[in-house]
């Protein structure tokens, strides 16, 4: 049997369990009906982009935890960018030359490993 695939409503639904809240009562936090909450968790319905900061702040998550749930988000709304990229992205003419660049040279995930590590090494 294969693992269920990590998606955004079933990484929200973890977390908000390990932080002890009922569905009803985390809905209520985030200002949304339980039933549609509930759609959110079980994939039916996209992420709430304008409630993420509001969850990364209740849910207490860390800031590898919360880059986690952003690109959840983008992933599931498909050809999305992580919503906390996308200023910074587009805010930074020389970034997005440099990614159009490395698109059409044909970047592999090996090549971003290595620039990665360049610059860690710096």
């Amino acid at each position: 049997m294969r693992p269920k695939e990590l998606t955004f409503g079933s990484y929200i639904e973890q977390k908000r369990k390990e932080r002890e809240y009922t569905l009803r009562g985390f809905a209520a936090e985030v200002s949304l009906h339980p039933s549609y909450w509930s759609d959110i968790e079980k994939d039916r319905r996209n992420p709430p982009m304008d409630k993420l900061e509001d969850i990364t702040r209740l849910l207490k998550l860390t800031e590898e935890e919360t880059a986690k749930m952003y690109d959840l988000a983008a992933m599931a709304r498909e050809r999305s960018v992580s919503a906390d990229l996308t200023d910074y992205i587009m805010g930074n003419e020389m970034l997005r030359v440099a990614l159009r660049r490395t698109k059409a040279d044909g970047w592999k995930n090996k090549d971003w490993k290595r620039f990665v590590e360049q610059m860690n090494d710096e």
